[in-house]
């Protein structure tokens, strides 16, 4: 009689949900030698949840099959197939918005192991990685240092184009160069030479300059090119 030999993966591709929002799963492959304990510790990636307050239900289908409820048994020790689902359950997910930002005190909140801002603490990750943190605050600065320059290029009268994302290009006077009542940074207030504008140099009822309805506009100084821009109708004449 020969010998049946049966091979399995030694690893095992499911969907995960949880209890904070059941209508999104993500597929995860996880190895079958994984304690549940290391589960839950992976998942805390997945879901944002906590290992130490997380339970793990084995569903195939929307038949509950069993709870994974054993921190040291493995994984492939319970009845878990390809394209079965793990559901997480789990308070954290909830309490941690809701409940103990305002029962605990910043310091003993701070003291605590398994709130998510520990684990982002712990593992370098979004405001508390400092080295991506620098370089997003370098770019914030040259963005504005780059907005300031072009600002200053923006005088009074001068001839420019504006080119601002998803509309054509227009060209026409600069007449103002500030701040807008209610809004922050700078704009530049453009008197175009056709009515491809949004106003008549008036914003919410605060007049800035002077001119036809439409063939007025505010664009920030990224989206101005100051030059020797002739209206497009001296261009059209041209021969």
């Amino acid at each position: 009689m020969e010998n049946i030999q049966i091979i399995t993966s030694d690893f095992i591709k499911v969907n995960v949900t949880n209890s904070k929002n059941d209508s999104v799963a993500f597929e995860k492959k996880f190895p079958k030698k994984f304690t549940i304990l290391e589960l839950k510790e992976k998942l805390e990636i997945v879901t944002g949840g906590s290992s130490g307050t997380m339970q793990i239900e084995l569903y195939n289908g929307d038949k509950l099959l069993c709870q994974l409820d054993e921190n040291n048994r493995l994984l492939g020790s319970y009845p878990v197939e390809d394209g079965m689902r793990l559901h997480v359950i789990d308070a954290f997910l909830f309490s941690e918005d809701y409940v103990e930002k305002f029962e605990l005190t910043e310091d003993q909140y701070n003291q605590k192991q398994d709130t998510l801002k520990s684990f982002l603490k712990k593992n370098k990750l979004g405001k508390y990685n400092e080295e991506e943190m620098k370089e997003l605050e370098e770019k914030r600065k040259q963005a504005v240092e780059e907005e300031q320059r072009k600002a200053e290029q923006c005088t009074m009268g001068s001839r420019c184009q504006v080119q601002v994302k998803g509309q054509p290009s227009k060209r026409g006077v600069i007449m103002y160069n500030g701040e807008l009542e209610g809004k922050k940074g700078i704009f530049i207030g453009i008197k175009y030479d056709e009515p491809l504008g949004r106003n008549d140099g008036a914003v919410e009822g605060v007049r800035y300059f002077e001119c036809q309805p439409k063939y007025g506009g505010f664009v920030p100084p990224s989206a101005v090119e100051v030059g020797d821009f002739p209206p497009l109708d001296d261009l059209d004449d041209e021969l």
